[in-house]
């Protein structure tokens, strides 16, 4: 099916070799081995639109990484306080980073993890003490001991999803003309005129 006949909410990557990466809007990835179940569409839509502040904790001051790019596109694109946590950075796009989430100067709303696999329960822990209400694992992350612990605590909890993706979706960021056609592609996509 080429990018240009596929239904709105379809997900068009090339050559993807993980189904679940590339799940339809709402819909929980089902693979082997996982058993949470994530807020859906209008729910994520909801926490992204409480949300005044976003602590990235794996922050990175290399603009190949991902974390780079979601946090240039937070600070540039949306309204959020952007908070950069990192113990072996002191500055990454002029703004200070903290070396740990208690070292930031207020209680994030969402804390959007760019960890390792191992490090999601300690991050979610710390997310806990702090009182944050959210834990972001982005796309690619899935940790249910995290999520189990900072659901028991009371925090939403969002897994394998890109918080950069979810807010231009929402907000109609992902074509290039400015409009969401809903599609997720790595390739650009010819207007017609």
């Amino acid at each position: 099916m080429s990018a240009t006949n596929t239904p709105a909410d379809a997900c068009v990557v090339p050559a993807v070799t993980d189904a679940a990466a590339c799940a339809l809007p709402g819909v929980t990835p089902a693979v082997a081995g996982r058993t949470w179940v994530g807020p859906n569409q209008q729910e994520r839509f909801a926490l992204l639109r409480r949300a005044k502040s976003v602590a990235i904790v794996g922050a990175s001051n290399n603009p190949a990484r991902a974390s780079f790019f979601v946090a240039t596109y937070l600070l540039s694109s949306t309204a959020y306080d952007v908070y950069l946590v990192n113990p072996r950075e002191t500055e990454i796009l002029g703004q200070p980073v903290y070396a740990s989430l208690a070292d930031l100067p207020v209680v994030p709303d969402v804390v959007d993890v760019f960890r390792r696999h191992d490090d999601l329960p300690g991050v979610a822990q710390e997310a806990i003490d702090v009182g944050a209400k959210a834990l972001w694992l982005q796309l690619g992350s899935w940790n249910e001991e995290a999520a189990a612990r900072a659901e028991e605590a009371g925090l939403s909890v969002v897994m394998d999803r890109c918080i950069k993706i979810e807010h231009a979706r929402f907000h109609g960021g992902l074509h290039l003309a400015g409009f969401d056609t809903g599609v997720i592609s790595s390739r650009r996509q010819l207007l017609s005129r």
